[in-house]
């Protein structure tokens, strides 16, 4: 879906968009006028340290065009990720930057529709939601039946919750672009 080309502007965009984050700058990314960049959608991305995760934010959908999205989001998932505390300067060298690209959301009817490693799962019961990437069920080994069960848990539900016949269960794919490696970290740091 992503030229070379475009998977490295998206990294360069997150990374530049962290870095001026860190430095009060205000980001001002450059949106392409075509192309896969100026197009809406939604994003997440992923930072890690030595393989550890650091901070993950995303949309599941947005109306503005991708570029935009991955700024923001890579922004606050160094600065405002609930489960870590602020990236510093001196993390920001270290960063691994991993940015996926959601397709459109599916409802599904029956969880067998569901292909670990190819789906990722968003969960809605009542008041609540849960969303795992489609990375998530191979890194950590999981079935389908784990991947729904961590997905609720994920959402603040009991780990069977997705059982229930009043919950909605979406899959969707991802392409998942990850930085190379080698990459000039210093970037305006």
């Amino acid at each position: 879906m992503f030229s070379p080309e475009e998977k490295r502007e998206l990294v360069a965009i997150a990374r530049r968009a962290i870095s001026d984050a860190l430095h009060g700058r205000s980001s001002a990314v450059e949106i392409p006028q075509e192309g896969n960049l100026a197009r809406p959608g939604g994003a997440f991305v992923t930072l890690r340290i030595d393989g550890n995760l650091r901070g993950c934010i995303g949309y599941i959908q947005a109306p503005v065009p991708l570029a935009e999205v991955v700024a923001e989001v890579a922004e606050k998932a160094a600065l405002e990720d609930p489960r870590f505390p602020p990236l510093t300067r001196q993390e920001f060298e270290q960063i691994q930057i991993e940015v996926s690209v959601l397709s459109p959301l599916q409802k599904i009817s029956d969880v067998n529709e569901i292909v670990v490693g190819r789906h990722g799962l968003l969960l809605e019961l009542r008041h609540a939601r849960g969303l795992l990437l489609p990375q998530v069920a191979d890194e950590y080994g999981w079935d389908r039946e784990t991947f729904l069960d961590n997905t609720a848990r994920k959402a603040g539900l009991p780990r069977t919750a997705w059982r229930d016949p009043a919950a909605v269960i979406y899959i969707f794919t991802a392409e998942v672009i990850q930085e190379e490696a080698g990459v000039t970290r210093k970037e305006g740091v």
